[in-house]
């Protein structure tokens, strides 16, 4: 239990105790650290202004980094203002008008710095630009640590990292650089960016962001299975018939099948995201919570999966459906204008791996992504095997099954039978169940890029991806991914709004797994 406990520890972030630690701080104090710039690169982008300039002013908001000492800039092609860069996200707060004269302290905060991707002489720019601002900060002496955010195309990747190692590192405190996926599209390709990005950069200096790995309930995976007695002697093929990851979601590409198409749902998600779940669920419990102590297990769990083959396979493209109140419905993928006409990009599939060790060997891990389906939904389906020498009925019998919620709503539940309440004495199904939202009431679930970048903050890179296992995952399905593209396998059409092909559940079926109509929704409140 001591192992489990260090990583518990080292998990579970007390935002309200950062909070509290924050406040009572005097109104200036430097970072032990010293001062630390924060640089988004792509500025001007959909993800910087959706997505990664509001998580910093959460960050900021909450005091969980420290605002005498943190600056923020943005570096772009475009001409912009700083204000410029403040009015394109502020439309993505919330809050901005609430917490007027915070979100003001901060907005002033930003800096635009105007530059170009491929070009040495910019760097040097913004280096000075970034030198020169430290310089004047009173926190100075104590370090001047920077963090480089890469919000850009991957085509840009190699060489800005290039740049940024060459010409804009700190030469006075410690340098991070956070790049987000894809990682290539491939064995080779990822080979060829690994090597154009070690040649530039450490691996202590990169942080690979995979937000799945900063969710609520993924986190909890650790905590689950390597703090409770209860789960350890029945967390192998002993007991467990099959382990089910799915990631659902009811809308198409809504206008952005053009960069979908470049990738298609295996590569958009189940490479990468299920992928880092499913090491979470099979692993073997680390020696410390050191991050490579866990990332060494999680590569472990990899190097025991084979190449996917094409007949464990299941591929999807939707096709108009008739969604109540979704007008989008009524348009198939191909009806997209940015989708090349005939194409068979998959945005639907279901893959079955077998993970070649004591634990698992014989178990399937069932992984299963789509676009246009019924629900929004990414949850983990643990079945276990049936129950032994039951004096009941077969059919009065459901095999218990363990399920994690991702999304929406985290919760966690396991599925067993009693007896049916009144007079008969038959199993009737139900659940012991742990809803988020009603025993952790008026908490706040951090956004998993919040996690991820505050980690960066701590230098963390415990919820990071390592070069192996993308080397790994790569190993794995590279060979699919090349028949596919070769035309090898058609995607069978499935309605928008439906579940997927009816061929998913047939493949599941002959896997051993039951599905029930019995089905779980999250309580409410009342």
């Amino acid at each position: 239990m001591k192992r489990a406990s260090i990583v518990l520890g080292h998990l579970q972030t007390s935002r309200t105790a950062a909070m509290a630690e924050a406040e009572s701080a005097s109104p200036f104090q430097c970072s032990v650290d010293g001062v630390t710039s924060v640089i988004v690169l792509g500025a001007s982008g959909d993800l910087a202004k959706k997505k990664i300039f509001p998580v910093l002013w959460n960050l900021f908001r909450d005091n969980l980094v420290n605002r005498s000492s943190t600056m923020f800039f943005g570096y772009a092609r475009s001409d912009l203002s700083n204000s410029d860069v403040v009015d394109r996200f502020r439309p993505h707060i919330e809050d901005a008008d609430e917490k007027g004269d915070d979100f003001a302290e901060f907005a002033d905060s930003i800096k635009y710095i105007r530059g170009a991707y491929d070009e040495a002489s910019a760097f040097k720019e913004l280096d000075e630009a970034l030198t020169a601002s430290e310089e004047k900060h009173p926190c100075k002496g104590q370090g001047q640590n920077r963090i480089f955010y890469l919000a850009l195309p991957p085509n840009v990747f190699i060489p800005v990292c290039d740049l940024v190692s060459k010409h804009a590192l700190s030469k006075n405190g410690w340098n991070r650089v956070i790049v987000e996926k894809p990682f290539g599209r491939d064995s080779e390709s990822y080979h060829e960016l690994a090597t154009a990005l070690s040649s530039s950069l450490s691996e202590k200096q990169l942080y690979r962001i995979d937000h799945y790995l900063g969710k609520e309930m993924v986190l909890n995976m650790l905590i689950l299975r390597f703090s409770n007695r209860i789960f350890q002697p029945l967390w192998n093929r002993s007991h467990i018939k099959c382990v089910q990851i799915s990631f659902k979601e009811p809308f198409g590409t809504q206008g952005r099948g053009g960069y979908f198409d470049n990738y298609g749902i295996i590569r958009d998600v189940m490479q990468n995201h299920l992928m880092q779940v499913l090491t979470m669920v099979a692993m073997e419990c680390p020696i410390s919570d050191d991050p490579n102590h866990i990332r060494d297990e999680k590569v472990k769990v990899l190097r025991c999966i084979k190449p996917i083959e094409l007949d464990d396979v299941v591929i999807g493209q939707y096709v108009a459906g008739d969604v109540k109140g979704d007008p989008d419905s009524k348009e198939g993928y191909l009806d997209d204008p940015s989708v090349p006409k005939g194409s068979k990009t998959a945005t639907f599939a279901t893959a079955v791996m077998y993970i070649r060790n004591e634990r698992w060997e014989g178990v399937p891990f069932v992984l299963r992504c789509g676009k246009a389906l019924n629900e929004k939904k990414a949850e983990i389906r643990i079945q276990f095997k049936d129950a032994v020498a039951s004096p009941f009925s077969e059919e009065t019998l459901h095999r218990n099954e363990l399920v994690i919620r991702v999304q929406p709503k985290e919760a966690m539940y396991m599925k067993f039978l009693n007896k049916a309440p009144g007079m008969e004495f038959k199993p009737q199904a139900s659940e012991m169940d742990l809803s988020y939202h009603l025993r952790y009431k008026n908490l706040k679930v951090p956004e998993a890029y919040e996690r991820l970048i505050l980690d960066v903050f701590k230098g963390s890179q415990i919820n990071f991806v390592r070069s192996d296992e993308l080397e790994e995952a790569w190993r794995i399905f590279t060979p699919l991914l090349k028949k596919l593209d070769a035309g090898e396998r058609d995607p069978i059409p499935y309605a928008y709004g439906s579940r997927g092909p009816e061929e998913s559940d047939e493949l599941m079926e002959k896997l051993g797994y039951v599905h029930y109509k019995y089905d779980w929704s999250p309580p409410s409140a009342d």
